[in-house]
């Protein structure tokens, strides 16, 4: 067994705790740069590891640089869902919470979970997931501003400020847009599978840019696999004589349900498939908001079924 790295990453330093399979510890701090990075590698070798399985929670970008040095340098690399080690954290009753701390904890989860080994995305599709996140944060900025003006009551130089900004934001947004729709058309695998994605009713350019750049970067098993990385698969409540409702789990990436929520009430309307899923729950008495979920849903499954058989959507076959 190899020896595992317990890493604890913010956003200027990160903690490792290096566990020997005889379960004897070593710990180093490093600045989050490229130096750091060169400078645990160094460390690794001072300590005659050749190969570690090295383990981070996925907490933003913080950690991205550093898991692909390590990637490249040949190590095994897992990056987990946050949430796994905090229930591990509690299996195990730690009660202390330090960076050090963190980083033996997540040394020992690896040792005794080997979880998964990661591999970064591909370029393009790394490219493509910058670019979508970069507009989301734009439009956040834009919501947030036009809020403030319609708030009313400031004074003219504050308002011109806003205005301001949001014909900045507005041409920025105008700009990253075009950014990711010529990414697509420069990429020959990523514009077949928009044009795949918005053959379904409900789902155009923007949402289909989304799907690819947040949804399907990996391969899927099934569907509802794909369903259950973007939360949208229920969580059972049912235990002995006590039956609870079945909300959706949540238990995945927020981008996507959000970017799905307004396609899915659009698809309720035009897609003859989730039209006829919508005539059975509204038939049945289901929330309109159950409803909607369980139109987010089939849309990941037509799209899964389109990007799988390379056929676009037809209402017959869906």
């Amino acid at each position: 067994m190899d020896a595992v790295l317990g890493i604890d990453i913010a956003k200027a330093k990160f903690n490792v705790t290096l566990q020997q399979p005889d379960g004897t510890r070593r710990r180093k701090a490093c600045v989050n740069t490229p130096e750091g990075f060169a400078d645990l590698a160094a460390w690794l070798r001072r300590q005659h590891v050749d190969r570690v399985h090295a383990c981070l929670e996925a907490t933003g970008t913080y950690g991205d640089a550093l898991a692909t040095f390590l990637y490249d340098a040949g190590h095994q690399v897992s990056v987990v869902n946050p949430a796994r080690v905090h229930h591990y954290a509690k299996s195990q009753l730690t009660r202390t919470k330090t960076d050090r701390v963190d980083a033996d904890l997540i040394a020992d989860f690896t040792a005794t979970q080997r979880p998964a080994p990661w591999a970064p995305l591909p370029l393009d599709a790394r490219q493509l997931q910058a670019l979508l996140r970069r507009l989301e944060a734009l439009v956040r900025m834009q919501t947030e501003e036009t809020n403030r003006r319609q708030a009313g009551e400031l004074v003219p130089v504050v308002r011109d400020s806003i205005d301001t900004l949001l014909a900045t934001l507005a041409e920025q947004i105008r700009i990253v847009r075009r950014l990711i729709r010529d990414h697509i058309d420069q990429h020959p695998h990523l514009r077949e599978q928009r044009d795949l994605l918005t053959s379904i009713p409900g789902i155009g350019e923007t949402t289909a840019a989304v799907l690819l750049g947040e949804l399907f970067t990996k391969r899927y098993g099934s569907a509802r696999q794909a369903a259950a990385f973007a939360g949208l698969v229920p969580r059972i409540a049912d235990s002995g004589t006590l039956r609870g409702p079945t909300p959706l789990s949540k238990t995945g990436s927020g981008r996507l349900r959000k970017a799905l929520y307004f396609p899915a009430i659009a698809a309720i309307r035009f897609n003859p498939s989730i039209q006829a899923l919508s005539a059975r729950m509204r038939a049945a008495g289901k929330p309109a908001m159950v409803v909607i979920g369980a139109a987010m849903r089939k849309l990941i499954h037509l799209a899964y079924g389109v990007l799988k058989s390379g056929r676009p959507y037809e209402a017959a076959h869906a």
